[in-house]
């Protein structure tokens, strides 16, 4: 069972996400809150695997209450939401530890796949606001490139071609597939690719990838 909480402060959207994840015999939502800080107080006091978290939130906004949220003892893993694809606050929350973010108008079968891939240890990030968002913060941040292409050179080329597939998008089974590994093959790799980078999750590791030029 995937324990589940959803921080927004818009109580309809809280209420229509809660619908739809208790829809999933597999999720079930342990907890809600209203701004960044209930955020908080829920996680500290319930089990929560996977957070959706607004970015938009009055007294703690959804970049602040993912690092907090990260920072804890047992920290549950963060899908952003956001109402905007361009939200000049969604790169930053990525940076913070989000494992992925999608528009509020996301089909609902992807916001309950996202659960699941994100729960699993994987990220799910909207393919077209993430490609706009990670292409317009990486022109305004060249120098992130020097540091990025210093980090790659940490991993044998083997980990450079799982971190490609990587940030590309692919789960550990589509990795396992292209390059003719086993999915605990790659897990292991995948392990090893976030220490070496000195990253805490998939997100920030394909980010680096793409600022360090490894993928398009």
């Amino acid at each position: 069972m995937i324990h589940a909480m959803i921080a927004d402060d818009d109580a309809l959207v809280r209420l229509g996400l809660a619908d739809l994840l208790d829809g999933d015999p597999d999720i079930e939502v342990t907890a809600q809150a209203a701004n960044g800080l209930q955020a908080i107080e829920q996680a500290t006091a319930h089990r929560i695997d996977v957070a959706l978290v607004d970015v938009r939130m009055p007294r703690m906004d959804g970049i602040a209450a993912t690092t907090r949220l990260r920072a804890l003892p047992h920290p549950p893993k963060v899908i952003t939401l956001t109402t905007f694809d361009l939200d000049e606050y969604v790169y930053n929350a990525l940076a913070a530890g989000a494992d992925g973010f999608l528009l509020k108008d996301t089909d609902p079968a992807e916001i309950l796949r996202a659960v699941h891939l994100v729960a699993a240890g994987s990220a799910m990030l909207h393919p077209a606001a993430a490609r706009r968002v990670i292409d317009r913060y990486h022109a305004a941040n060249q120098p992130r490139t020097t540091t990025a292409r210093a980090r790659l050179k940490r991993l044998t080329p083997r980990e450079r071609d799982v971190l490609a597939r990587l940030a590309r998008g692919d789960t550990n089974a589509d990795i396992a597939t292209h390059l003719a590994m086993r999915e605990s093959t790659v897990k292991a790799h995948v392990s090893r690719i976030l220490t070496a980078l000195d990253v805490t999750n998939r997100v920030q590791a394909a980010l680096l990838a793409r600022d360090a030029g490894l993928t398009p």
